[in-house]
């Protein structure tokens, strides 16, 4: 970059949505990692207030789907966004010896937090811990068998360059599974659920974690985020073959998965 050269007119910056609203993209990653660093210590109840405790069992179908070897097989996989360590938790409980974990988040406070918890359960030893951007990560290409993320890719600024990286840094045959909050195409089921987000939730994180804001931009975030198909196709514009999405409850989360082939 010349740093010579005039700076960018205003009017002509990048913007990006937080929640609903449209903010300079420079600035967003920090106003999401305030949001995470405030509610780090009560992410699973978030989750659990977010989807009614259904999160629990929509990353166990996300392992089911990664289906980690369960013998001395090497199988290494990049938990992206990893938050609390909840998946990497379930994977290594799943998976063999030869299973290997790379924890990989943006914010400090929730790393901190799956550290804990993996150290405590006994899987140190069979994982790593790196502060790191999606758009830019800090891994050698074609390093991993797969690469997991649940309920991160809409808090990433440019999902595009993270799709990019996703695919760079697995090996050939490697697998892409994303949890997220979606698009429920179920009458009835849709309404229930815009009340609950928008009317429930905000109020239910003003009691139990002493903030309502933090949960006001996550369900925004949710409505802001691509559908079903217009995510699969971004998937399959970043490279990813044989691309597909899996419903849970109605659509209200969806897992998409993509190879690169």
């Amino acid at each position: 970059m010349n740093a010579a050269g005039p700076g960018p007119d205003s009017s002509q910056q990048e913007t990006a949505a937080f929640g609903f609203r449209q903010v300079a993209a420079e600035t967003r990653q920090g106003l999401v990692n305030e949001v995470f660093a405030t509610v780090a210590r009560r992410y699973d109840l978030m989750n659990d207030l977010m989807s009614g405790g259904l999160h629990r069992l929509w990353k166990d179908d996300l392992i089911t789907w990664l289906n980690p070897p369960r013998s001395n097989r090497p199988f290494q996989f990049l938990d992206l966004a990893a938050g609390t360590g909840d998946i990497a938790l379930k994977a290594l409980g799943d998976g063999g010896p030869g299973c290997r974990a790379m924890l990989c988040d943006i914010n400090p406070a929730m790393l901190a937090v799956g550290r804990s918890r993996l150290e405590a359960a006994g899987f140190a030893a069979r994982a790593g811990f790196v502060l790191g951007n999606a758009e830019a990560l800090p891994f050698a290409d074609r390093r991993f068998d797969a690469l997991t993320i649940a309920f991160g890719i809409r808090n990433v600024t440019r999902i595009d360059r993270a799709l990019a990286e996703a695919y760079r840094v697995l090996k050939t045959g490697g697998r892409f599974l994303c949890l997220e909050f979606s698009c429920c195409d179920v009458p009835m089921l849709d309404r229930l659920y815009d009340f609950h987000s928008f009317e429930v939730i905000p109020r239910l994180g003003a009691l139990a974690a002493g903030a309502a804001e933090p949960y006001r931009y996550l369900v925004e975030s949710i409505r802001a985020f691509p559908d079903q198909a217009r995510f699969a196709g971004m998937i399959g514009k970043a490279g990813f073959g044989r691309v597909s999405v899996r419903n849970l409850t109605g659509g209200i989360a969806a897992i998409h998965s993509g190879w690169r082939l």
